[in-house]
């Protein structure tokens, strides 16, 4: 059984590492849904699952992997809306990836602009002004997945203090 400061104490890391998570949702360097979903994780394997916290960590994971791929699915429908192809947009997401690792924090969101306007001024024969439209777009998706994955990122991190504060 753990006491009530260990409890308190571990209640405090979890806030503290689902804060950075959430962070994480705002600026794209960190996968904030996958933190605040791992915080929620070790909070359970060290407390013990109940059916009621085990149920609500089921809707954590869910919550976390569905943002996790809406996140691309709003980008690349905002990119295809402003005329993208499909390769332009799969192009822009590996660009992304591998800025993201290679030059954190921004790195992943100047990658997928320049990889998506690279491919579509291509594919437009050198009409850079509707591959710039497309970029536009892009970056238009990027900043309304921000948007939906702080939500969801609030909302697991309420579900999350429900599960640590409200049930005994």
């Amino acid at each position: 059984m753990m006491s009530d400061t260990g409890l308190l104490l571990l209640q405090i890391a979890v806030a503290i590492t689902m804060a950075v998570g959430l962070v994480g949702l705002i600026i794209p360097v960190l996968p904030g849904l996958t933190i605040i979903w791992a915080a929620s994780l070790v909070y359970g394997l060290v407390t013990g699952f109940t059916w009621q916290s085990a149920l609500i960590f089921a809707l954590l994971t869910l919550i976390m992997l569905a943002g996790n791929l809406a996140d691309n699915f709003i980008m690349g429908a905002s990119a295809r809306a402003g005329g993208a192809s499909w390769l332009s947009i799969v192009i822009a997401l590996i660009a992304g990836v591998i800025g993201t690792l290679l030059l954190p924090p921004i790195g992943g969101i100047l990658a997928a602009l320049l990889g998506i306007f690279v491919v579509e001024v291509i594919r437009m024969r050198g009409d850079w002004r509707k591959a710039l439209e497309a970029a536009r777009n892009i970056a238009l998706g990027c900043g309304g997945a921000v948007i939906v994955r702080s939500a969801l990122g609030m909302l697991m991190i309420l579900l999350w203090v429900v599960w640590a504060f409200l049930l005994k």
